[in-house]
């Protein structure tokens, strides 16, 4: 897409999981393992469906295409007793120029916001505990929504909590699921994949597909 004829940007909304930090691939341990626990097999790969969706979107994943009486209450209890082991135990490392952007983001004056699937209380602990959250202006977490990504209402609300026009915000992504949400909320959108490439439809979607966020913060330095 040419940027020459794009609105200018006053707005980054970030997505979390994949994207600010890397932890879909301690997700996907963590469900191998209660999944085990539970008597379903090789369950980590069941996030590649599920990526970008909250908890009340997994359950409906899970019910239609696992079981019809999936133990969800049982599973979110053993896979958040697991996560918390593995970051206690291997620390939970932040994406490759989250810091670096948000930095120039705020010396810039974008107004910042985050667009995540996961909870309130797990997303906030999160940043604050690795000093991100200062940097956030506004943020919309997956129980603030009726409907998960790829529904746009998540990315609408973030654009609103910031006061910023959908055409002049960009959406940074790590998911399909996530890019489809921006898109239909009215937004550019970014993709740094994390465990899922871009097929050709999403590709046909985004504002530009890159590596790192680093490649963010030179495309917004060079205006």
């Amino acid at each position: 897409m040419n940027s020459q004829f794009q609105p200018p940007v006053y707005g980054l909304v970030f997505d979390m999981d994949g994207l600010i930090f890397n932890s879909e691939r301690v997700v996907q341990r963590s469900w191998e393992w209660a999944g085990a626990v539970l008597g379903y097999e090789c369950f980590g790969e069941h996030i590649y469906n599920t990526i970008g969706f909250n908890v009340k979107r997994r359950e409906e994943y899970f019910k239609e295409n696992v079981d019809p009486d999936f133990p969800m209450a049982d599973f979110t209890v053993l896979t958040r007793k697991e996560y918390q082991k593995i970051i206690s135990g291997e620390g939970l490392d932040i994406k490759p120029g989250v810091v670096e952007l948000l930095e120039f983001a705020a010396e810039k004056d974008f107004r910042i916001a985050l667009a995540t699937s996961s909870r309130r209380e797990h997303a906030s602990t999160l940043l604050k505990e690795h000093g991100l959250w200062r940097y956030f202006h506004g943020a919309i977490f997956g129980d603030m929504v009726t409907s998960s990504k790829p529904s746009p209402e998540v990315y609408q609300k973030a654009c609103l909590e910031i006061g910023v026009a959908p055409a002049n915000a960009v959406a940074l992504e790590d998911a399909p699921s996530g890019i489809r949400s921006a898109v239909s909320a009215g937004m550019r959108a970014i993709m740094i994949p994390d465990l899922v490439e871009p097929d050709e439809e999403i590709l046909n979607m985004v504002w530009h597909r890159f590596d790192t966020l680093f490649d963010v913060l030179k495309l917004l330095n060079e205006g």
